[in-house]
């Protein structure tokens, strides 16, 4: 096991359980980075529209993977997330998450 995985663990494993469970994949880019590119039906809410949109999301009660450009904004979004009681793992950037989906 190399380091990456014993801090991170393994992204594609924890990604297929929360597939597994339904989850909604949350991209928090911007408008203008989703609509250049983004994961197959991925809803879009900007990190900065997350706080004014929390009830949106908890009212679909379902599990949730966000991602970004890099993993800093979904890492970002996942803790707001987590502080208000929504069940949710950093899918990291977008790049990582669709590696991980395939």
């Amino acid at each position: 096991m190399g380091l990456f995985s014993f801090l991170f663990g393994n992204k594609k494993n924890q990604t297929q359980q929360y597939i597994n469970k339904g989850a909604i994949i949350l991209d928090v880019r911007t408008q203008k980075e989703y609509d250049a590119r983004h994961i197959e039906k991925a809803t879009l809410i900007p990190l900065s529209e997350l706080k004014s949109r929390l009830q949106e999301i908890k009212r679909l009660n379902k599990p949730v993977i966000a991602y970004c450009a890099s993993g800093i904004r979904s890492s970002q979004a996942t803790q707001i997330l987590k502080a208000n009681g929504v069940d949710v793992i950093n899918g990291g950037g977008i790049n990582t998450l669709k590696k991980a989906l395939e």
